[in-house]
């Protein structure tokens, strides 16, 4: 199907990357084959030595896999994109394609905390060392920078404390000493953020989240250039194996087709609850991009489509608070994944950043009276009412 230049966001979502068969399907088919067939003992030698476009293997070359890496790599702006088993995955091929022993990443400190252990625990064992600095400290980065750094890495909104860098900052940073600048752009997804656009040269994506929107499968991608992504990542792909199912890549191909009524509908019940929380006695802080006393509110406006639909708010009472109100929940969902259509609620201290020691969590700001919503698609007075039951008590307590 020929892509046109001219179109829209929503247009791409649903119609980017399709190629139909013979059989003139109009929705996408699943090819699960584990090979492709040849015409002959020479086109097969042609697939193998790169001399001859075409499907070779599925661990790197599948054609529904390529329809969803075609798709997000148009709604990205990027010129390739590979797809990855998970999230961290991707961040793995990136960092593995790209790096080598004695290269030094700059990374914020506001990092997943899987994210975290792959730089401290894996990649040090390689000779790559990390440096973490503040999210929004643009002096620190340009500090920890020396001779053998060669990446930059963020994640911009912040999980789960929803703080943001100035994109384009940091890429102009970036090319003047020659350095990559890698934005995970998990939280947002390109319906609310693009940050190619503003610069960066590579962006990260754990496909589980909003990308499916409904909790279904395992899945990552990296999007960039032709070079850099199209033939170094590919390449560390091809040869390891972290590699997307043509199954996961249909759904997240479905995923896609809805990306964008999706985001604004987590981003108003998002709002909605947010506002809320800042009025009850029983919370102390509440982290939203979308509230006019965040920090970083107006950078968000000029960066970003919208707010998301990420929610972090801080209780009286510690952990014993946090577990009260978690443990009230009737509607939610008690589980760490988010970007689901259905809202899910964590502790981010015992669960997503349990592994991390507490000088880890303490720089990334994780205390022990932090919840973390991921806001859905219900109604938002339903979430508001099932939030209200714990933390009405745990009002009452402290009164």
């Amino acid at each position: 199907m020929a892509e046109s230049s001219e179109w829209g966001f929503a247009s791409l979502a649903v119609r980017a990357g399709q190629v139909r068969t013979n059989e003139a399907e109009n929705a996408e088919p699943i090819f699960t084959t584990s090979s492709f067939v040849y015409t002959s003992a020479a086109q097969a030698a042609a697939r193998f030595a790169e001399t001859e476009p075409g499907n070779v293997y599925s661990r790197f070359t599948n054609p529904t896999v390529r329809t969803f890496e075609q798709r997000l790599a148009a709604l990205e702006g990027g010129e390739s994109c590979v797809a990855t088993a998970s999230g961290m995955a991707a961040v793995l091929a990136t960092c593995l394609a790209l790096l080598k022993s004695g290269d030094h990443i700059v990374s914020a400190s506001s990092l997943f905390g899987a994210t975290v252990s792959l730089f401290e625990k894996y990649l040090r064992k390689l000779g790559i060392e990390t440096t973490f600095v503040p999210l929004t400290d643009i002096d620190a980065w340009r500090a920890a920078l020396r001779p053998e750094t060669r990446l930059l890495y963020l994640e911009p909104p912040s999980n789960p404390l929803t703080e943001i860098a100035d994109i384009a900052q940091l890429a102009q940073l970036a090319r003047e000493h020659d350095l990559l600048l890698v934005v995970d752009n998990c939280l947002c997804s390109p319906a609310l953020q693009q940050p190619l656009a503003l610069g960066a040269d590579i962006v990260i994506h754990s496909a589980t989240k909003y990308l499916d929107g409904q909790g279904r499968c395992i899945g990552g991608a990296v999007v960039g250039d032709a070079e850099r992504v199209g033939v170094e990542v590919l390449g560390f792909l091809r040869t390891a194996g972290p590699t997307m199912s043509p199954f996961n890549a249909w759904v997240f191909l479905k995923g896609l087709e809805t990306l964008s009524l999706r985001m604004r509908a987590h981003c108003h019940n998002a709002q909605h609850v947010a506002v809320w929380l800042q009025q009850h006695p029983a919370v102390r802080q509440v982290h939203y991009l979308g509230l006019p006393g965040h920090p970083q509110y107006a950078l968000a406006q000029r960066q970003q489509q919208g707010f998301g639909g990420i929610v972090s708010f801080e209780v009286v009472g510690g952990q014993a608070g946090a577990w009260q109100i978690i443990d009230n929940t009737k509607l939610l969902s008690i589980t760490a994944n988010l970007g689901d259509t259905k809202s899910t609620i964590t502790h981010p201290a015992s669960t997503t950043h349990g592994r991390l020691t507490q000088t880890e969590r303490d720089r990334a700001g994780i205390g022990q009276g932090l919840i973390r919503l991921s806001v859905g698609l219900e109604d938002p007075g339903d979430i508001i009412a099932d939030l209200d039951r714990g933390l009405s008590r745990l009002g009452r307590s402290v009164i």
